[in-house]
């Protein structure tokens, strides 16, 4: 409801009201009050909330209407839950001569069973010419009641675990489709790994190990992982490629060695000269650096790091290569002999 229709809160009471009327003023019994329930039962129970109020029709556009105050008439046992509303339920006529319908009402709530005698609602109007009646609504009688309990027959019961109802095979379904498709996943991912080993095997079967070797060590030409993010990967392509190498080569595992236990096991060995040999081992301390320490390498030892690991293939296959055609020859001249 617009402006003019105003809501002036006053403590206006039923017997104020009586006392302060005007010369011009008069009294309005009028019908149009109501109780009803905001929980919708056919009966109001201790603690059920409802509304009391009053309804008018065809108020016209300016009345003012004062509304009573009733924090200290209501019982103990009777809460006001919210104070007084106006709502707006019809708009009739034209913007020049406007009127309206409308409720007022408050939420109270009883907190005891019994029957209440609510007091009579009483308002004092204004019209917009300056007249001033009072309108007296209808008391309304509130019964409120408890839910019965035979004190003779009631036994105490314990507490009832939770229902638990069986499964159907509907309620399955989407379970059983997530497992298959995680199943469908899982098998997936697994065979496209052992394709990629196989084809790796295949590719290397039958290859000698420095040549294997090589070509791994080729795909870290360039400068490209120098970059500091890029490092760990670089270092661990490059050793671990010679970690295999060295398995193959010279029979130790070395894939599963640390630096110290690698070194150890090709300590004197004679394909391994000790420039070769010390330069690798660098090579694989500062690859532990990098992996484990967070250390950043310079441009550098990032130049010397793959010419070191080419090196040691190439130098220890070629002196096992000369070992082995010096052993043929020696062979071939005592067969001769």
């Amino acid at each position: 409801m617009k402006a003019a229709i105003r809501h002036t809160a006053t403590a206006l009471a039923a017997c104020a009201l009586l006392l302060g009327l005007t010369a011009n003023s008069g009294l309005h019994p009028v019908t149009g009050s109501f109780v009803e329930q905001l929980q919708k039962r056919d009966s109001i129970l201790i603690a059920d909330q409802l509304r009391y109020g009053f309804s008018l029709q065809d108020v016209e556009e300016g009345t003012r209407i004062a509304l009573p105050d009733w924090s200290s008439a209501l019982k103990d046992t009777l809460t006001m839950v919210e104070n007084w509303k106006l709502d707006t339920l019809k708009v009739k006529g034209r913007e020049s001569s406007r009127k309206y319908d409308i409720r007022g009402y408050m939420i109270l709530a009883p907190f005891e069973a019994g029957e209440y005698h609510l007091p009579q609602i009483t308002l004092e109007r204004t019209a917009p010419g300056g007249a001033v009646d009072t309108l007296i609504f209808d008391a309304q009688t509130l019964t409120v009641t408890t839910l019965p309990v035979d004190t003779a027959t009631f036994v105490i019961h314990d507490i009832k675990g939770q229902i638990r109802y069986p499964l159907t095979f509907r309620e399955l379904i989407p379970y059983i489709l997530g497992f298959l498709l995680l199943a469908g996943i899982v098998a997936g991912l697994t065979l496209l790994i052992l394709r990629r080993r196989r084809n790796r095997l295949a590719q290397t079967r039958g290859e000698p190990a420095y040549i294997v070797a090589l070509r791994a060590l080729d795909k870290f030409r360039g400068d490209k992982y120098w970059a500091p993010d890029k490092q760990k990967s670089y270092y661990s392509g490059l050793t671990d490629t010679l970690r295999e190498y060295i398995a193959a080569t010279f029979g130790i595992d070395a894939r599963e060695m640390t630096t110290a236990e690698i070194f150890a096991a090709l300590k004197g060995r004679e394909h391994i000269s000790s420039d070769i040999y010390d330069e690798t081992r660098s090579l694989f301390e500062l690859a532990d650096f990098v992996k484990f320490a967070k250390h950043t390498a310079d441009e550098q030892e990032n130049a010397r790091a793959l010419p070191a690991a080419v090196r040691f293939v190439t130098s220890t296959y070629q002196s096992i290569m000369d070992e082995e055609a010096a052993s043929a020859e020696k062979q071939k001249a005592e067969k001769e002999a």
